[in-house]
């Protein structure tokens, strides 16, 4: 009956996507035929209706939309080129300066802006006219500028990272912004170090002459407003001071005043930006009302216990079991945005994870990096269809380049699931865990 039912809602779901009905209604739609044969259609609607309102109503799920208005507010806000020029101080003398300053500002600046496609638009359209100084490859730069775009997503403030708080049944979301970090930086490293390999291949060397101490000092000082949204606010919330949600108003109140200080923001355009970030709202608000309905069902017909039975008839191992769950989430990840994803995978995998005793920050995190790689992956990969178009070069030519980062990404990938020290480290530490 559980497996059925699986079946069922992955069948109607993939059918209602491949017809262009978007997501949140495709998700709908399949929980609603998966619990039709087991109560009257009135009855199903109505308590249809009931999760998506209480999946709507958590007042944690309020910070989603204030670090969405945060982050527009750093897009428009003048942040990148300081963060650029910050990074390239710092690390310009190391070979492929440029490609190795894209990674590290899409970093900075996914981390803050919330959104790796934001991130590789204005940090690659940044570096460009440097790189087609230099005559660096576009192929290879929109490759750089793809794969380590979603890093940020996995450094603090992340709306993957809260929503999966709200998925998992409330894990503690300082406990996942402080293990973000590491895996976080460790996506930005193999970025780097494929980038620095690629470059000594292709001879781009970095700045030559003595250190410029005085231009990072510089650099350092532009950039330390940009970067103290991150200490205020995530310092805020792993010491106590404010919940999630309240840091996350915080956000929205820095970054204002910021992107004021800097002269890039007017309340002409403060306007245009609250407009945009409230439909960016409603979608995912939506979109996690929705999916609570799913929650329901599965919990309702037992499916996450029914897919545990199979998993573990197939083995007992704990590593394969963990393997197979990486392998599925990124074939899933491909077709499917970072979000719903989150929702549909976390009620499913969640409960079988515990069974051996993994800590829910942990799974968090192993289920956010996995799911940030579809954003690279064709044939959805929004951020590396973005890094193309700034980097005015094809899918063809961007490919081979893709797949060194491929590659030291899923190293990457294997550390964090099988290395706990490297997600629970630092929220151990600080005693949150």
């Amino acid at each position: 009956m559980a497996l059925s039912s699986l079946s069922l809602i992955l069948t109607v779901m993939l059918l209602l996507l491949a017809l262009g009905v978007p997501i949140a209604y495709s998700i709908g739609v399949a929980a609603l035929a998966a619990i039709l044969p087991t109560m009257p259609l009135d009855v199903a609607v109505v308590t249809a209706a009931q999760r998506t309102f209480v999946g709507m109503s958590g007042f944690s799920l309020t910070a989603i939309p204030f670090f969405i208005l945060a982050g527009n507010l750093m897009n428009q806000g003048g942040v990148a080129r300081r963060l650029v020029d910050f990074v390239m101080a710092l690390l310009g003398k190391l070979p492929g300066a440029l490609l190795v300053t894209n990674a590290g500002a899409n970093a900075l600046f996914g981390a803050i802006s919330g959104s790796a496609s934001a991130a590789a638009a204005a940090v690659g359209s940044m570096v460009r006219e440097g790189e087609e100084e230099r005559g660096y490859d576009p192929a290879l730069c929109a490759a750089t500028n793809g794969a380590s775009a979603p890093s940020g997503l996995l450094i603090p403030p992340s709306n993957a990272l809260i929503t999966y708080s709200l998925a998992s049944g409330g894990t503690s979301v300082a406990a996942l912004f402080l293990g973000g970090y590491v895996p976080g930086i460790l996506w930005t490293v193999c970025c780097v170090a494929v980038g620095v390999i690629l470059a000594k291949r292709k001879g781009y060397q970095g700045i030559s002459g003595p250190y410029d101490w005085g231009n990072l000092g510089r650099s350092t000082l532009r950039a330390i407003p940009a970067m103290s949204l991150i200490v205020v606010v995530i310092g805020g919330i792993v010491g106590g001071v404010f919940t999630a949600t309240e840091g996350s108003a915080i956000a929205v109140a820095y970054a204002l005043i910021l992107g004021v200080w800097y002269r890039n923001i007017t309340w002409k355009s403060f306007w245009g930006i609250a407009v945009e970030s409230a439909k960016m709202s409603g979608m995912v608000v939506f979109l996690i009302g929705v999916s609570n309905i799913l929650g329901w069902v599965m919990s309702f017909n037992q499916i996450p216990q029914a897919v545990s039975a199979a998993l573990m008839g197939l083995t007992e191992n704990r590593f394969w079991i963990l393997l197979i769950m990486n392998l599925i989430l990124l074939v899933a990840g491909t077709f499917m945005d970072v979000t719903p994803a989150i929702l549909i995978f976390t009620p499913l995998f969640l409960p079988i994870v515990k069974t051996f005793g993994m800590h829910p920050v942990h799974f968090g995190l192993i289920l956010v990096y996995n799911l940030c790689i579809g954003n690279i992956t064709p044939p959805v990969g929004n951020t590396l269809f973005v890094s193309i178009k700034v980097g005015r070069t094809t899918l063809a030519r961007t490919i081979p380049y893709m797949l060194w980062y491929y590659a030291a990404i899923l190293i990457g990938l294997m550390l964090v699931t099988y290395v706990p020290a490297l997600s629970m480290g630092l929220p151990t530490l600080a005693g949150l865990v």
